[in-house]
């Protein structure tokens, strides 16, 4: 009889309702600070991207900052903010729209794939949609692929979910 394999998934989630109470925390700072006094400034949240408004660029880089330490707080990946370019909107004010990106990209998961492949250890990976399957006989040889990739240079946060 054969070795029972053990396995686990690399995936990449955004977890929105922490996003929307992230959004709702930043809103009340910005509402009652003393420099957003007057100021024309929001966020929301537009089906999977965040939309950022305020009277200028140096004001929205500080409605920026304001939500990265809530979203961070709340555990949501910032790396997985994928920003647009700033635009004029209505009333003088400028917009910036972020994408929260879901799921591991192409260009991610063939970053991991090669990395299991040249880690040397007896393990097998398989993209399954937006995410990656990783197998082994050897829950030791998982536990180090694990520690490789939270350790590689990736531009989504990953999270390692089903392990069994």
């Amino acid at each position: 009889m054969a070795a029972k394999e053990s396995s686990f998934d690399i995936v990449s989630n955004v977890d929105f309702s922490e996003v929307t109470n992230a959004i709702q925390i930043a809103m009340k700072e910005i509402q009652t600070r003393y420099d957003f006094k007057g100021s024309k400034s929001d966020i929301s949240l537009d089906k999977e991207e965040l939309v950022l408004v305020s009277d200028d660029e140096y004001k929205l880089d500080q409605v920026k900052d304001v939500l990265f330490s809530k979203l961070i707080k709340r555990g949501v990946p910032v790396k997985n903010l994928d920003y647009g370019k700033v635009e004029k909107a209505s009333g003088g004010t400028v917009r910036q729209r972020a994408k929260l990106v879901q799921g591991i990209d192409k260009e991610n998961a063939k970053k991991i794939n090669t990395l299991i492949k040249n880690s040397g250890l007896k393990v097998k990976s398989q993209l399954q949609d937006d995410q990656i399957r990783v197998t082994a006989k050897s829950r030791d040889d998982l536990q180090k692929i694990i520690q490789a990739v939270k350790e590689a240079d990736l531009t989504v946060d990953v999270q390692f979910v089903n392990y069994r």
